[in-house]
C-alpha cells in the first residue's frame, strides 16, 4: 500500500516493540500474548498488565481483522506535518484477539467510516518504514449483514 500521509511523525521506537515492528515490516500485525493467564495485550510492555508475569510474554501472529470502536475525522491537524492527508481518520480498532488499538482508516471516504464497521489491517509503506493501518473489510461487511 502507497503512503496516504507523506510526511507523517515517525513513531518512537524504544526497544520493548522491536519485534512489533520487525513483523510490521514483513507485512505481519503480531501481539504480546501471555503464556501464564492467556491474554493479548497492547501497547507491548515489559510485564504482563494482568498477571504481571515477565517470564510468560510472547509474541503471537494477530488475525488483523477488527472492527472500529470510535472514531473521529480530523479535518484540521494538530502539526502542519499532517496537512497533506486531510481529512484523515483516526479510530479506536477493537481486534479480534480482544485488544483496542489506535490507529488510521484508510482507503475508504471519511465519510463512509462508522463504529462497528469491520476492518482489517493494511501496511502503509512510509519513508520510515511499515505503519499498520486499517482498510474496511469487504468479507466482514458480508458476515454483518449474513443473518
Amino acid at each position: 500500500m502507497t503512503t496516504w500521509l507523506t510526511n507523517r511523525p515517525v513513531p518512537v521506537k524504544d526497544g520493548i516493540a522491536d519485534e512489533y515492528w520487525a513483523a510490521a515490516a514483513e507485512g505481519r500485525l503480531v501481539l504480546q500474548r501471555c503464556d501464564a493467564c492467556d491474554q493479548h495485550h497492547f501497547p507491548p510492555r515489559v510485564r504482563c498488565p494482568r498477571c504481571w508475569r515477565a517470564d510468560a510474554l510472547a509474541w503471537a501472529d494477530a488475525s488483523g481483522r477488527g472492527e472500529v470502536h470510535t472514531f473521529s475525522v480530523v479535518h484540521r491537524p494538530p502539526t502542519p506535518e499532517l496537512n497533506d492527508g486531510r481529512p484523515y481518520v483516526v479510530a479506536l480498532i477493537d481486534l479480534e484477539e480482544g485488544v483496542r488499538l489506535m490507529s488510521n482508516v484508510v482507503g475508504c471516504d471519511v465519510d463512509d467510516v462508522r463504529i462497528g464497521m469491520p476492518v482489517t489491517v493494511a501496511f502503509d509503506e512510509g519513508p520510515d518504514g511499515p505503519l499498520p493501518v486499517f482498510v474496511p473489510d469487504p468479507a466482514g461487511i458480508a458476515r454483518e449483514v449474513t443473518p
